[in-house]
This record gives C-alpha cells, sequence and structure tokens, in this order.
C-alpha cells in the first residue's frame, strides 16, 4: 500500500462514515468523507483518489447517478455499499462499472479486505526489475504495465476488474477459464453461492469489446464451466 492511498467515502450515514473513516486511517489510509450526491461526484473528480466507496442509498442523487457521473470521466475504482439482499442494485452498479460491492451492514475487515483486493488488481503489475508485459493477440493489444488496452490500435477504456478479467483470458486464449477461478483471481475472494458478479462483469468487457471483425464472439460462456476467449480459425 502506498503511504498516499487516499479514499473518498460518500455516504450520508455520517456515524457510519466516522466509524470507516476511524478503521482505514488506522489502516493507513487518507481518509475525505462526503454526505450528498453531487459534493461526492465533485470531489471524485477534482481529487486523485485511491478509490472510492459509495452507498446507493444517497437522498436526491442516489449512488446510481453518482456512478454513471464519475465514470463518464474517470476510471478511479469504486466499492458499492448495497442494502443486504438487495441482488437489483448490485446488478445495476456492476452494470454501471463498479468494481465490487459489499451489503450492509459488513465487518471492517472484511471492507480492508475488499479494498486491497481492488488497489491489488488496479496496479501496475511486478515489482522492482520486473519488466511490463504485453500480450498481443489478434487485434487486441493489452500492455499489463500501465494496465491500457488497444482494440484495432484504439484505446479501450476498462475498468480494473475488466483489465484483469481481459488479462486472465488473453493469457489462455481458447482454454475455458472456470467461474471459481475467475473470482479468485480477479475479485480477489472465493465464489459463494448466488455471486453473479464475475458475470456480470464478463458482460460488460463484452460489450465494450463487440464482436470480433468477423462478426464472431469474442467471449463465449460454457453452461456450468465457465468462459474462454475465442480464437479465430
Amino acid at each position: 500500500m502506498s503511504p498516499y492511498d487516499r479514499i473518498l467515502i460518500i455516504d450520508d450515514d455520517v456515524e457510519l462514515c466516522e466509524l470507516v473513516a476511524e478503521y482505514l486511517t488506522v489502516e493507513g489510509f487518507l481518509v475525505d468523507q462526503v454526505h450528498q450526491g453531487e459534493e461526492g461526484v465533485e470531489k471524485a473528480l477534482s481529487n486523485p483518489y485511491t478509490l472510492v466507496i459509495l452507498d446507493v442509498m444517497l437522498p436526491q442523487l442516489n449512488g446510481f447517478e453518482v456512478l454513471r457521473r464519475i465514470r463518464t470521466k474517470a476510471t478511479v475504482p469504486i466499492l458499492m455499499l448495497t442494502a443486504r439482499g438487495e441482488d437489483v442494485d448490485r446488478i445495476v452498479g456492476l452494470e454501471l462499472g463498479a468494481d465490487d460491492y459489499l451489503p450492509k451492514p459488513f465487518n471492517p475487515r472484511e471492507l480492508v479486505a475488499r479494498i486491497h483486493a481492488i488497489l491489488r488488481r488496479s496496479r501496475p503489475d511486478g515489482g522492482p526489475g520486473s519488466r511490463p508485459q504485453k500480450i498481443v493477440f489478434e487485434d487486441v493489444l493489452l500492455d499489463a504495465g500501465n494496465r491500457t488496452v488497444l482494440l484495432q490500435d484504439k484505446p479501450v477504456d476498462l475498468t480494473g476488474v475488466e483489465f484483469d478479467l481481459l488479462h486472465a483470458f488473453l493469457k489462455e486464449p481458447g482454454q475455458v477459464l472456470k467461474r471459481e477461478d475467475l473470482v479468485r483471481q480477479v475479485l480477489g475472494r472465493e465464489l459463494s453461492a448466488f455471486d453473479r458478479s464475475i458475470d456480470m462483469h464478463v458482460s460488460n468487457l463484452r460489450k465494450k469489446l463487440g464482436p470480433k471483425g468477423d462478426g464472431g464472439e469474442r467471449i463465449k460462456s460454457i453452461r456450468g464451466a465457465g468462459y474462454f476467449y475465442t480464437v479465430s480459425r
């Protein structure tokens, strides 16, 4: 973790914000907090935050609209806080570009674990002395060093999760990757019952990449098994 990791909490529950901020500060993060959506959008877009924690249930401007506005201009990782059991909220949040979600009420340790998992995948690969890895496959160029993707020589805006998914697929094109392995590798946790997060992220990645030049699918699903990136004949 960088000593300059700065987190923004956007939640109208002042008491919860204070508790989360106190816990994250002990963990070494710098923490700002706001309690309204409009202010949250402005602050998220005008400061170099490492990550944003965003509640769905905000007065006036709700969390989905805040997420949508941030995503039109920034790729900062966003962790959504949802009501427990509200699957629709999670699906909508992921469709709009959230990196992950956490249902309320939550254990602060789980929050920190999710944050660390998101930050690990949002940063360039490798440590000192390592060489950035570039993968060129058909019309896609993925640069793991600066975490960029070119499709037919044009940049593609991907979230951290979408980038890591594509990276996993392009390292083994044509090979079926199990859902549980993708969740472990990309989301940094074990697959739990009824968790469809990885499927939503794959769906978002498909939409952003579009079909291949010949009109074929790039990423196919195998029922009961997982997904694979197709190899053109």
